[in-house]
């Protein structure tokens, strides 16, 4: 392990790691030298302290300049918010801790952190129970009785989303500019927004509150799933256009390399939240094709290691998985493809760890693969 000394920016030292060079394939890596580089990632990982400073410690932390940077050689490595959907606290300033615990200085930032830093009223709907139930419903996993439970909490939030609708309506924007200023102060740059805003079911005025919310937090683009809905996505598109952001649509499964076309043909500010793991796991047979193809239409790119259906399909420790994480990154490295990467921790994390120690594995390991 090499230590290099530093300061952060209450002038306390901290300890940052050069981590090895990963083994770099030039054709596909095999299992074994994936899982060998991840030991070698987490073994450091385990042995240091790793960046940020304390919002909740640190009286008047917002007047410092801060040295975090996520942005190795060229490339943008961000996460989102939901990756930390497991910590226990959810509020905005402890999400902002949790992102400079990870050593990022970059977020896809979630509604709820946001929208309940402006006041929005509470749900009594546990969003991280319901978030897995969704999960496993996707996934065709849920018991009858699961089922039940997943449908009743279904029926509380779409009333609840009715209330949020009344209130998003009234809101203002100073909250989120002040939220923006929090996360800005920090060292934090907010380039998505992804809030339950801009559905099918959602108002037209819950979409305007939506765009504007984005553009008051810094964002280029807002992200949602893509709604599978021609009409939608030209709706979408025509009322970005108007609040000069983009649309990002993310996809699971269901992407395929056509999956975003008429969206793209019917606005320039339609665009793709590419999702590279579930892509992989889809079946798609040329992960790296897509990201040449279209990377000017691409936003921001969700990573995690997923397996081919061959393998069944897992959501695995970056580095055991068949996504080409490293081919991708070298690749945007390499032809200076500019949108960030949001890292996306979606795999069961390992006993005694937490979201933050996890998200420090991913993005040593992506920061192995750029700086190689």
């Amino acid at each position: 392990m090499f230590l290099t000394p530093k300061t952060n920016y209450l002038n306390k030292p901290i300890t940052f790691f050069t981590p090895p060079k990963p083994i770099i394939m030039k054709t596909k890596k095999s299992i074994q030298q994936r899982r060998s580089f991840l030991k070698k990632t987490t073994a450091l990982i385990a042995g240091t302290t790793l960046l940020g400073p304390s919002v909740f410690g640190a009286s008047g932390f917002m007047s410092f300049t801060p040295q975090l940077n996520s942005k190795i050689n060229g490339v943008q490595l961000g996460v989102i918010t939901y990756s930390f959907r497991s910590m226990p606290d959810q509020s905005a300033e402890a999400t902002l801790q949790y992102i400079l615990d990870s050593g990022i200085n970059a977020v896809e930032l979630m509604g709820d952190p946001a929208e309940q830093y402006a006041g929005k009223p509470e749900s009594l709907v546990n969003r991280r129970s319901f978030y897995g139930l969704m999960r496993r419903k996707r996934n065709s996993e849920l018991n009858d009785e699961e089922e039940k439970t997943f449908m009743g909490m279904q029926a509380k939030l779409e009333e609840y989303n009715k209330t949020v609708a009344n209130w998003r309506a009234t809101v203002s924007m100073d909250k989120f500019i002040a939220l923006r200023k929090m996360y800005n102060d920090a060292g934090v740059s907010i380039y998505a927004f992804k809030p339950n805003a801009f559905g099918k079911d959602n108002t037209d005025e819950e979409i305007n509150w939506g765009m504007k919310t984005a553009k008051a937090l810094g964002a280029s683009h807002v992200t949602l799933e893509h709604p599978s809905d021609d009409a939608h996505t030209l709706k979408l598109g025509q009322m970005a256009e108007k609040h000069d952001v983009f649309v990002a649509y993310h996809g699971h499964e269901q992407q395929t390399p056509t999956f975003w076309d008429t969206a793209l043909e019917q606005s320039s500010h339609n665009a793709l939240n590419l999702d590279l793991g579930h892509f992989v796991a889809a079946g798609n047979e040329a992960p790296l094709e897509i990201v040449r193809e279209k990377h000017s239409h691409i936003k921001s790119m969700h990573l995690k290691d997923r397996q081919t259906p061959e393998h069944d399909k897992g959501n695995v420790l970056w580095g055991t998985g068949d996504t080409p994480i490293v081919e991708v990154l070298q690749l945007m490295r390499d032809n200076k493809y500019t949108f960030p990467v949001t890292i996306e921790l979606e795999y069961d994390i390992p006993e005694g760890s937490d979201a933050v120690q996890e998200v420090k594995k991913c993005l040593a390991y992506a920061k192995n693969a750029l700086e190689s």
